[in-house]
């Protein structure tokens, strides 16, 4: 049996490469002790199935940015509180989850004129908080989206954003190439070129912007332009605009309307950056209430005595730094993912945290209630767009517009 570090070396790769052909099926492999092993004669029939780690990165000229100040739009607006302010700007969300992107787009004074989701537990809570009847949907169903673009016709679309499932482009994960969920920001195209909004905006994680040496955000780029859309990408922080979370993701912003696209220009220094604390100070010492989400989760005593233990800022497990840590109380927290609870450990509490304190970490109104079993409302909430980095983005297209 040898060791991933091992074949590294006798294939003269790297280890992050040799992952990625575990991870990709070519390479089979055993898992012990959670370190993954190869047996002699699997190494043996191994072809490799990615590029040489040698391929140099596509030529990419520097990020133009234009930041756009929202600051006081973001203290002023709320549209997810006062609907009477959203009522002149109309979007589609695709991918929408539960609906993050979604909300913080009403916040900003946008109106939702339709939606696209796939899982039933995000599309129960999607109609239970903007008051819709959506029905699952599948965005590679022809037909649907026939009937989709159909229901939109005699309105003007301002905006169709998206944020396509990251799951394959992850840092996260090993950042697979031909994942087949890589190319469903087509499935978005499409729809795009059927409508013809005036703006586009697409979310994903920020390891995109590496992925094959930059060919794949060049590619997106590429596509979007050949339809009469001038993009301009940026990295933004969730914390930069009030989240209580540290939170990269990779912003296309794009028009076809000839006006300049807008990011908006960080409103904290990270000196004044929300902190756990802020974020879920309020629920302490609330009993379980599993009408608003604050679920228990149910650990045994010996589980209870090691998370008392356990030190703010490291992970119960040694091997999985990003996963059952205990957050610092006086800092942003860290990235909330969909995990089933196992990434953030209370930093007062002997327990993880609730999907209440979670969804309050991504920044979602405490009236924003999550349907399905807890598995499934924790799944959503690792998944969503915080809505306050969804308002702010909407501020800024909304400025562009008039």
């Amino acid at each position: 049996m040898l060791t991933i570090e091992q074949i590294a070396e006798t294939a003269n790769m790297t280890v992050k490469r040799v992952r990625r052909e575990i991870a990709a099926g070519s390479l089979k492999s055993v898992k012990r002790n959670n370190r993954y092993f190869v047996r002699a004669d699997d190494l043996a029939q191994w072809t490799p199935s990615f590029a040489p780690d040698r391929t140099k990165p596509c030529s990419r000229p520097a990020d133009i940015i234009n930041w756009l100040d929202v600051s006081k739009e973001m203290q002023s607006c709320d549209g997810w509180r006062n609907p009477e302010q959203s009522k002149n700007f109309n979007f589609i969300d695709l991918f929408a989850g539960a609906g993050g992107l979604s909300c913080g787009l009403a916040m900003a004074g946008l109106s939702p004129a339709a939606a696209v989701e796939i899982m039933e537990p995000a599309v129960a809570t999607y109609n239970r908080n903007f008051g819709e009847k959506l029905e699952p949907f599948d965005i590679c169903d022809e037909r649907k989206c026939r009937k989709l673009i159909d229901s939109v016709k005699d309105k003007h679309i301002h905006l169709i954003a998206g944020g396509f499932p990251c799951q394959g482009f992850s840092i996260a994960g090993h950042r697979i190439a031909n994942d087949e969920r890589n190319s469903l920001y087509r499935e978005m195209l499409k729809i795009v070129i059927a409508i013809k909004p005036d703006f586009v905006l697409m979310e994903n994680v920020e390891g995109l912007r590496s992925m094959l040496g930059g060919r794949i955000e060049r590619q997106i780029i590429n596509d979007y332009e050949a339809i009469g859309y001038a993009v301009n990408v940026a990295v933004l922080n969730s914390a930069d605009y009030g989240v209580p979370q540290i939170r990269k993701r990779v912003i296309f912003i794009g028009n076809r309307l000839g006006k300049k696209n807008y990011h908006p220009k960080p409103i904290l220094l990270p000196e004044n950056y929300r902190t756990v604390e802020d974020g879920i100070a309020r629920f302490a010492g609330l009993p379980e209430d599993r009408a608003i989400n604050h679920i228990f989760s149910k650990h045994n005593k010996k589980m209870i005595k090691r998370l008392a233990k356990l030190p703010e800022g490291q992970s119960l497990y040694g091997n999985y730094s990003d996963a059952w840590k205990k957050v610092y109380w006086k800092q942003p927290s860290v990235t909330v993912k969909e995990n089933h609870g196992g990434v953030n450990v209370h930093p007062k509490f002997p327990r993880v945290m609730t999907p209440r304190e979670l969804a309050s970490l991504q920044s979602f109104p405490d009236d924003f209630i999550f349907e399905g079993n807890k598995k499934w409302q924790l799944v959503q909430i690792g998944n969503a767009v915080p809505p306050l980095l969804g308002k702010a983005l909407g501020l800024a297209i909304k400025k562009a517009l008039v």
